[in-house]
């Protein structure tokens, strides 16, 4: 079931379009840090997306600190892109590290997944209004707590 779940995942990112401003999305899935599969529909308002290991780190301090309801309850979700990490460090220390976070993180393992616009040193923010992209900025940890 994992590698069905993986082979669909990849062949909806190859043919995944990037995202743009007043773009309307597509339900699409990811699995979490439990292998769980979650969809992204369209009551989703804000997607945050990390590509690195420091900007994640500073989601994960500021979600640790929320309750484990918090996106959720702001029809938020958290993407990490981990497709540039070793799957052996994924799986040895990563995961089990993600595990112990109370909030959910929906991670990227494919390379080839280019939905999502990186700026290095920050973290991407998507504002949504009914699945149609409003807006699109790069945030530091400075301005997590004006996401929300």
């Amino acid at each position: 079931m994992k590698k069905f779940l993986l082979l669909i995942t990849l062949l909806v990112c190859t043919y995944a379009q990037e995202f743009t401003l007043n773009t309307k999305i597509q339900n699409f899935s990811l699995a979490n840090q439990f292998d769980e599969k979650r969809t992204i529909t369209n009551n989703i308002q804000t997607i945050i997306v990390s590509f690195e290991k420091d900007t994640g780190k500073e989601i994960n301090e500021f979600l640790n600190e929320k309750q484990p309801d918090f996106l959720q309850k702001h029809n938020a979700v958290f993407i990490a892109n981990i497709s540039g990490m070793p799957m052996f460090v994924t799986k040895m220390f990563a995961l089990p590290k993600m595990r112990s976070y109370k909030h959910e993180i929906l991670l990227i393992y494919d390379e080839n997944d280019k939905r999502f616009i990186a700026k290095e040193g920050n973290s991407t923010l998507y504002k949504l209004e009914n699945g149609v992209i409003k807006s699109i900025k790069f945030i530091t940890k400075d301005d997590l707590a004006k996401v929300f």
